[in-house]
């Protein structure tokens, strides 16, 4: 019987010239680039399963994936497998680590929650044009903030959900939503157990209204409530989006504390 090893792997990237995470037909994914390099350096065909589906154009500050490994010498040099992966990759992407974790630990299904960060440039600035949404309109700070301790009422997220999706269930617990402003650029920051396709674009969107007095409260609640998409505002565009924390269970992991996620 053939032994494996999984590994969750730790990288980030900038989803502007990719069609998202997942592996596709019709244009090439951040998957799709993980896969080509480890089949490569690690000379065997290798499958990666990412922590979640950012859409095109969307980043990621921290990302896990897991795979195995069948072939466990190639790996008694983990720093010199780390630096052939990152001279192969694209500048766009970059590995951490690859770290050793229980059999059963899943990328996706083990996380116990995410956080994602969406940034605002405030004032226009040619620099900041693929990593924020430029809106230099005016926006009630506090008022964003008051609609965002509403979403803590609630569990289904419906009105924030992409319209035909598979999901089974539109339940998410949150931990963290608020926003807060340095410099220049406006940061909302939320954090659940899980997120529906296109929720926090979704969200800021509607969060956005609520700061420019185009719905007050008591209507945000409503839109909630009502779970239906068609009524809460509209998705910003993805490069203001950051995947930026995925935490997991400690016991998951092999190696000591020091390098765990």
């Amino acid at each position: 019987m053939e032994f494996s090893q999984r590994y969750f792997i730790h990288l980030a990237y900038s989803g502007k010239n990719y069609h998202g995470w997942q592996e596709q037909k019709n244009g090439i994914s951040i998957q799709e680039t993980i896969n080509h390099a480890l089949s490569t350096i690690l000379q065997n065909k290798t499958n990666v399963l990412g922590c979640g589906r950012t859409d095109s154009g969307v980043h990621a500050e921290s990302y896990y994936a897991h795979f195995d490994l069948t072939n466990l010498n190639i790996l008694h040099n983990k720093t010199s497998i780390i630096k052939k992966l990152n001279g192969f990759l694209p500048s766009d992407i970059v590995i951490f680590d690859l770290i050793p974790v229980q059999k059963e630990a899943n990328a996706r299904f083990s996380a116990i929650s995410r956080t994602y960060e969406y940034r605002i440039s405030r004032v226009k600035n040619p620099f900041n044009n693929d990593f924020t949404y430029g809106y230099y309109g005016k926006l009630d700070i506090q008022l964003m903030n008051e609609a965002s301790k509403i979403l803590f009422e609630y569990s289904d997220f419906t009105s924030f959900s992409k319209l035909h999706s598979k999901t089974q269930t539109n339940i998410c617990k949150l931990s963290e939503a608020n926003w807060t402003q340095t410099h220049d650029v406006l940061t909302f920051r939320i954090t659940a157990d899980r997120f529906l396709r296109n929720m926090v674009r979704a969200i800021v969107g509607t969060m956005m209204d609520a700061g420019r007095s185009k719905i007050t409260l008591p209507e945000l609640r409503n839109i909630i409530e009502n779970k239906n998409r068609s009524a809460a505002g509209t998705s910003v565009p993805a490069q203001g989006l950051f995947l930026v924390d995925v935490r997991y269970p400690d016991d998951i992991f092999i190696r000591n504390k020091s390098n765990r996620p």
